[in-house]
């Protein structure tokens, strides 16, 4: 899978664990930044990464900020991106396989590395469901 990723200052020391992790899974990442803690503002972010997951076909974004609402509100103004901040494995294989997620939001502050690991695990490995949740997904455009 290819993946987007980009944080704010909160989410600056998170997002170089996140990227560790999905290159040891074996994924293309490719880094939109910060690239440091200095403070920024996530909607600049936020949109510099949804620009790049809807020019790329097939590929998602990763938005990490302290509590992830920031991020994914910034995101979801998209058309065609669908952004879910989860805080667990279940929310963020529902994400994909309900609701087709192709942007996954993290809160820094609000979830540990390990909680990460199997969030990051669960979304990787979710597929979308299609069927009656399809019909649903196109009423969002």
């Amino acid at each position: 899978m290819q993946f987007f990723i980009a944080s704010d200052h909160a989410g600056f020391t998170l997002k170089g664990s996140v990227l560790g992790i999905l290159e040891q899974m074996g994924h293309k990442v490719v880094d939109l930044g910060p690239m440091d803690a200095e403070r920024v503002d996530y909607p600049d972010f936020a949109n510099t990464l949804c620009e790049k997951v809807l020019e790329n076909a097939g590929s998602f974004g990763i938005l990490i900020c302290g509590s992830g609402i920031g991020m994914s509100i910034a995101a979801n103004r998209h058309k065609g991106i669908r952004a879910a901040l989860c805080a667990e494995p279940y929310s963020a294989a529902m994400s994909r396989a309900h609701n087709d997620a192709n942007v996954l939001c993290l809160g820094a502050r609000t979830i540990g590395i390990g909680m990460v690991e199997g969030i990051l695990k669960s979304f990787c490995e979710g597929v979308f469901e299609g069927g009656r949740h399809a019909c649903r997904i196109e009423k969002l455009h």
